[in-house]
């Protein structure tokens, strides 16, 4: 592959100008081949409170207009060290929730082939389920690490079983994740009974909770993580609702006593060095944000696990 396109140059175009693109980098039309593909899935069938994340990636493709083509956190250059191209969104039925499941299934499939990795914009927490299907079919069981202010592992609801509180529990039954590996963060807030926790345990997931961030320094919290994710294939799921709703107004299903913005762009530079192989970032419904506050946290979330992925393996 020839040197990566980056970024549209911000001294020939302004950045409030040009095509709306995650951070302004090409699509994937315009490039020969990619590393790493940025992908929207325009998708909240399954949401049980506020709905509106089907409008997520493209207002993160928006708020993503300041990102820059140097970390100086990580010391990095995330669009030099790979081909990184957005994808577009995925057409996914709205009216009919397995279909769409399918199709998200079948995107997933083809744009990531064999070796690309795939960073996937919500929608809703739903879609982590297909996309952990693909990824068994690369990597195996992968481990999971989950940012979330919930579990994600309920059984149904209204007797569903696919909704974006439960996609952990289909991918655990289906055997895509690696639970004694995997890991939920930031985990708040109250819940219909104990039993809740006690089934997650039982699936085999460890969690850190939000209260933890007030006890521990975050250095250890980060320290945790990486040694429960040990050398294992990780996916990293990340609904923006783990971040407090003074940084995350806009999202579905809020819960007050969340992580800051900061920490949580800190833990994912945490996990430099381990192989990532995918992730997503979910539940951003633009309809309740205010100024981007929303839009802006979850493109920084994205462009810090573009960062981290490089050092990590396909």
């Amino acid at each position: 592959m020839n040197d990566p396109i980056g970024p549209v140059d911000s001294t020939r175009i302004p950045r409030y100008g040009g095509d709306t693109t995650f951070a302004r980098l090409p699509r994937l039309a315009e490039v020969t081949d990619a590393d790493t593909l940025v992908w929207g899935v325009p998708f909240d069938t399954g949401v049980s409170y506020r709905p509106g994340a089907r409008f997520g990636p493209n207002h993160v493709r928006q708020s993503s207009r300041l990102l820059r083509p140097y970390n100086p956190a990580l010391a990095t250059e995330p669009f030099a060290t790979q081909q990184v191209a957005d994808a577009g969104d995925v057409g996914v039925n709205p009216f009919d929730l397995n279909e769409a499941i399918s199709a998200i299934e079948s995107g997933a499939r083809e744009l990531s082939g064999t070796r690309r990795r795939l960073v996937t914009l919500g929608g809703d927490h739903t879609i982590a389920l297909p996309l952990l299907r693909v990824q068994h079919e690369r990597h195996g069981p992968v481990a999971l690490l989950h940012f979330d202010a919930h579990l994600d592992t309920w059984d149904t609801y209204f007797g569903s079983p696919y909704t974006h509180g439960t996609p952990f529990r289909r991918a655990t039954e289906e055997g895509l994740i690696d639970g004694e590996h995997s890991m939920h963060v930031g985990i708040r807030g109250p819940l219909y009974a104990r039993v809740d926790l006690d089934e997650s345990e039982k699936m085999g997931f460890a969690a850190v909770h939000s209260r933890d961030f007030a006890r521990s320094p975050i250095d250890d919290i980060i320290e945790r993580m990486r040694a429960r994710l040990g050398d294992r294939p990780v996916y990293a799921s990340i609904d923006i609702d783990v971040l407090d709703p003074g940084f995350a107004p806009g999202t579905g299903t809020p819960e007050s006593g969340g992580l800051s913005s900061r920490e949580l762009l800190e833990l994912l530079r945490g996990l430099n060095g381990l192989n990532v192989v995918g992730a997503d970032v979910v539940e951003v419904a633009p309809a309740y944000d205010h100024a981007e506050i929303t839009g802006i946290a979850a493109s920084h979330a994205l462009y810090e696990l573009l960062s981290i992925l490089p050092s990590g393996g396909r």
